[in-house]
């Protein structure tokens, strides 16, 4: 899952680092595995609400729209906040929230869809504070040379969350759906019966959530951790906008694009795999199929990382993303298992996309690289915008069509990885 970028989001100044600590690099660490395990099981309640609701796919979209829409309303603010209360009560703040957002799926269970897009959106803007608060302690708790190493460390187990999320909520969520159910023949008082019982599902777990949030947010509090604090003022760029940096603007419309296109195929998997041309199988048994999408991810991180000692960044990126286009061609003409196995193995190509665009569009920036990075943060946003559209084309034209949708922003992806495949070795225009 598309996270923000560490290195970005450090501060301009901070204490001298610290000989490592490894309690407080746990808790950080299960803060990296919560935020991933809750980003990933919207793919589990999307087709959920779907039925309970009987949405079609734009409407059913929403929850991806204002999960990641949050991610650009809340980003900024978010900012100002932790500039204001420091970090370590930012983190405690973004936990709060989350775990506020985690509450509401209780009385929005009773209360109807609209209640659960509130509950999403307070949930997604408790992640991005966290994730704002929490990602520069990773590198100042223990010595500066084995920083990387710890980032990896975080940055796995949220790719662990990930990939434990889509099982988990299929066992603990869709494992006690009625099977066989019409809501089509259902009306009145037994549409609202099945509808109430169906959405009471979501109760027990994200409860539990909630609570485990809360327990993480009093050790954080608890925690001894080194202070962060900011430089009095930072060097401005010598002259010209940043977007005046042709990579940048273009690493921008990636980190969008790639963003949506994996949100967008995690979303639609459950549904995709339920189609009788391609596995036929209830949500409950699919669900165990998108951890495969997310575990891949995790895999391709690690053979990504040592391919590129050899490889070019760019043409990494453009081989993965020549890849995922080829797999989405053949789900989307093919059938059965390979059509399904095709989406799944997209997942293993996407790992290394957002970091390689990230640091790509961030090169030679210089004094800018922090605006830059705000840039690219906020272009997250994609997650909320391309699987509304893919919704929509779902609708007009069908669910395996629409993967023409993701399919057409890895096109974009592979021409930025070929533009720029001699980035390191030649200045860029």
């Amino acid at each position: 899952m598309a996270q923000m970028s560490p290195a970005a989001l450090a501060p301009q100044g901070s204490a001298p680092a610290q000989p490592q600590q490894t309690f407080p690099l746990v808790v950080i660490t299960v803060l990296f595995f919560m935020w991933g395990l809750l980003t990933s099981l919207n793919d589990v309640l999307i087709p959920h609400l779907k039925s309970v609701y009987t949405l079609n796919y734009v409407q059913a979209m929403l929850v991806q729209f204002c999960f990641f829409g949050a991610y650009f309303i809340v980003s900024l603010p978010a900012g100002a906040l932790i500039r204001r209360i420091g970090y370590k009560r930012g983190a405690v703040a973004g936990l709060m929230v989350a775990a506020l957002g985690c509450a509401l799926f209780y009385p929005a269970a009773t209360s109807g869809y609209a209640l659960f897009l509130f509950a999403f959106f307070v949930l997604a803007a408790g992640i991005t504070v966290l994730q704002v608060a929490a990602n520069p302690f990773v590198t100042v708790l223990g010595p500066p040379a084995t920083a990387s190493s710890r980032l990896t460390l975080t940055q796995a187990f949220n790719s662990l969350g990930t990939t434990i999320a889509p099982a988990l909520g299929g066992m603990l969520i869709l494992g006690g759906v009625a099977a066989g159910v019409d809501v089509g023949q259902l009306s009145g008082e037994a549409l609202a019966r099945y509808r109430l019982a169906e959405a009471a599902a979501v109760q027990g777990p994200y409860l539990a959530l909630a609570g485990a949030l809360l327990v993480l947010a009093v050790l954080f509090a608890l925690v001894r951790l080194p202070a962060i604090t900011h430089a009095g003022d930072t060097p401005q760029a010598a002259s010209g906008s940043v977007l005046a940096h042709r990579h940048l603007v273009l690493g921008a419309i990636g980190i969008f694009l790639y963003v949506g296109g994996e949100v967008a195929i995690g979303s639609f998997l459950i549904n995709f795999i339920g189609e009788p041309q391609i596995a036929g199988l209830d949500h409950g048994a699919a669900a165990h199929y998108v951890s495969y999408y997310w575990g891949g991810a995790m895999i391709g991180r690690f053979i990504g990382f040592a391919v590129m000692q050899r490889v070019s960044p760019g043409k990494a990126l453009a081989f993965n993303a020549a890849a995922s286009i080829a797999l989405l061609l053949v789900a989307i003409f093919g059938t059965g298992a390979v059509a399904m196995w095709a989406v799944i193995g997209v997942g293993l190509f996407n790992s290394i996309m957002f970091p390689t665009i990230f640091s790509m569009a961030l090169h030679r920036l210089g004094a800018q690289t922090g605006q830059g990075s705000g840039i690219l943060c906020m272009a997250i946003v994609g997650g909320a915008i391309v699987p509304f559209v893919q919704g929509a084309l779902a609708d007009a034209i069908g669910l395996q069509w629409s993967f023409f949708v993701p399919a057409a922003c890895y096109v974009f992806i592979l021409y930025f990885g070929i533009r720029y495949a001699r980035m390191y070795v030649e200045p860029q225009q």
